[in-house]
């Protein structure tokens, strides 16, 4: 490519990020790095209603989190900012009323009651109501008014909105990266607001004029937008600005296959589909980050949520995602939401993680239980991990190391206790006293040494000891358990487990 690649993420600060527009923000930044180009972070404010206190906020951090940097953005600032389209808003007049100079656009006075009766009229013959070249001439508008009118209006500060004018019996061929050629019908399409009654600019328009101050090569964005992409190339070609290239991702669907991925899917399911925690006024939702998932597992997820690289491998890193991601590999289709998927790939990258890391994690988890103790924690983290998908199964599977067990698995004991379960574990607790080297090794070769000596089954030993140990038929090998409690630890919970058959 020629031009530098410049891409932009630019979501509305209307309440918490959802994993959709995540994976927008992780295709953005993929294709530029690609392609050596810049990732630019647009917060899209037009709509003052709707916003949402913190939610800017919220954004960045979730792209703080998961290591998805922009290279110009609010609080990076440019030479193209500012950032937030509030702070742009002195912008967007002078193009809107460029349109209407140049006979492209025009005011429309029209009230949203005239507009309401419009439609119930519309709808009682079996009709849509649209406002565009059938119509507006009937209306209320710059074009169907006198210049006299229009001025009077004007000069009485009556309220009125700036429509596109979109031009009759045309057909526009549009290209789209990911859908290829689309072919529209002008006669289909409305005359969009780009500028309302409050003196903001709709969507449409700051986009479009941002995109081009910008310099935007590409624009990479959801499908729901793809309805909108004939307005914004209608946009370009009336300004005589050359249009970027656009490309409009596939949705995210619902476990099921059925329907767009919501945050109601994500409660019922329950798994998050949003990055961080959210706590608003009146609601919270769950986070991947709070949950306990790794960012590198969440950008992996993501990753595939519509993308392949062509080859059978499922793992990798974000730096390595850079050099294999294209456009032309991301499906048409939608892409179904799997949360095993997700926790598949959470397990693999606790493993890797390197073990000090996950020591530090764990040792942070323990504090916050209220857990102290002198047992090498990272030893406990080496034996346990395998079979750990979160920092907080290292816990499920390894309290006992910490608190020694108070019952007794109802089910285990009915396999494990028998009548002469008691004697069998008064000579395993005499065997382990004379074990010297209280290494797991050395307990194994003594233990296992007596048990073959006496013909005893394995099972008939060790699933007694195990549970006195324990407390449950689980965790890592027995001898390996009793070295890390030590020799006066685990004799105190065989003569527990003793007294308890007594």
């Amino acid at each position: 490519m020629s031009q530098k690649v410049r891409v932009r993420f630019a979501p509305s600060p209307t309440g918490p990020l959802h994993i959709g527009g995540v994976r927008t923000a992780l295709y953005n930044y993929l294709f530029a790095k690609a392609h050596g180009g810049d990732f630019l972070l647009r917060i899209e404010d037009t709509d003052q209603t709707r916003y949402v206190e913190g939610a800017e906020g919220y954004i960045v951090e979730a792209l703080h989190w998961l290591s998805i940097p922009f290279d110009e953005g609010p609080g990076k600032e440019g030479s193209v900012g500012p950032y937030k389209q509030s702070e742009r808003k002195h912008l967007y007049r002078q193009y809107a009323d460029r349109l209407v100079t140049e006979g492209k656009a025009y005011y429309a006075f029209d009230t949203s009651e005239d507009l309401n009766e419009h439609r119930k009229n519309h709808e009682a013959q079996g009709k849509t109501f649209i406002y565009n070249w059938h119509n507006r001439l009937k209306l209320e508008n710059s074009l169907s008014l006198s210049p006299e009118a229009v001025e009077e209006k004007l000069s009485n500060g009556e309220e009125y909105v700036i429509r596109f004018k979109s031009p009759e019996g045309e057909t526009l061929l549009l290209k789209d990266i990911i859908r290829g050629d689309i072919e529209i019908d002008t006669n289909t399409l409305d005359d969009k607001v780009l500028f309302k009654s409050d003196g903001m600019p709709t969507y449409h328009l700051a986009n479009i004029v941002d995109d081009h101050l910008m310099e935007i090569t590409h624009v990479i964005r959801g499908e729901e937008w793809l309805p909108s992409l004939a307005l914004h190339q209608q946009l370009y070609d009336a300004f005589g600005w050359q249009a970027p290239a656009f490309a409009h991702l596939p949705l995210i669907l619902k476990p099921s296959g059925k329907g767009k991925l919501s945050k109601r899917d994500g409660e019922m399911g329950g798994f998050p589909v949003f990055p961080l925690q959210w706590n608003g006024e009146n609601e919270t939702y769950a986070g991947y980050r709070e949950e306990g998932y790794l960012p590198e597992a969440v950008v992996n997820m993501l990753a595939f949520l519509g993308w392949n690289p062509g080859t059978e491998e499922e793992f990798f890193s974000l730096e390595a995602l850079t050099e294999v991601f294209s456009l032309e590999r991301v499906h048409k289709a939608g892409a179904k939401f799997d949360p095993e998927k997700t926790k598949w790939f959470q397990h693999h990258y606790l493993q890797e993680m390197d073990e000090r890391l996950l020591t530090g994690r764990f040792q942070a988890l323990l504090q916050q239980k209220g857990v102290s103790g002198t047992l090498d924690t990272q030893k406990i983290v080496s034996l346990l991990k395998e079979r750990a998908t979160f920092v907080e199964d290292l816990w499920e599977q390894g309290s006992f190391f910490y608190e020694a067990p108070q019952s007794y698995d109802e089910k285990a004991v009915q396999k494990a206790f028998k009548p002469d379960t008691k004697e069998i574990l008064q000579q395993v607790k005499n065997l382990t006293e004379r074990t010297d080297t209280f290494t797991s090794e050395a307990l194994s070769e003594t233990i296992k040494g007596w048990i073959t000596q006496q013909e005893m089954g394995f099972g008939k030993v060790m699933m007694p000891l195990r549970l006195a140990l324990v407390g449950e038929m689980k965790g890592p090998d027995v001898f390996d358990i009793m070295a890390l409690l030590g020799k006066k630890e685990s004799l105190q919970r065989i003569e527990r487990t003793i007294q308890h058959l007594s």
